[in-house]
């Protein structure tokens, strides 16, 4: 009993090759897409890590720290981006108050409608990898 135990513990812990196989892709890509915004908006950030996350896309520290999910890399350009921006502009507000909204309006105007197909793929496909599986790498 206590070996199945180790062994379903160690299974979470250890992380998939889906997760491997695509991490520094991701690294990559969103590194890229953080010096694009950078050039315009010109926010300050610390720390870029690559997790594999089960309920989020993206998250953001009070240090400054930014973590992405490497399933960013199988949505669509436009929702990678909008995650990213989303990340960024909470750099200036850490909650999701009317001002974190407006922020994301002057960097982003049309952020509404891709939050909505956000919702629309986490619903059909989920945040899981075997169901991002089916998303189009662009």
């Amino acid at each position: 009993m206590f070996h199945l135990r180790l062994l379903r513990k160690i299974k979470k812990r250890t992380p998939n090759a889906l997760y491997l196989d695509n991490k520094e892709t991701a690294r990559a890509l969103i590194h890229e897409r953080l010096i694009h915004f950078n050039q315009y908006y010109n926010f300050s950030y610390n720390r870029v890590a690559i997790r594999n996350q089960r309920r989020c896309w993206g998250s953001c520290s009070s240090k400054g720290n930014l973590n992405f999910s490497y399933k960013l890399l199988f949505l669509p350009a436009d929702l990678r981006d909008y995650v990213i921006l989303h990340e960024l502009c909470h750099l200036r507000e850490l909650n999701h108050s009317r001002r974190f909204w407006d922020t994301m309006a002057e960097v982003m105007p049309d952020y509404k409608e891709r939050s909505v197909a956000l919702r629309h793929i986490e619903r059909t496909k989920g945040t899981a990898v075997a169901n991002l599986k089916t998303i189009k790498i662009y």
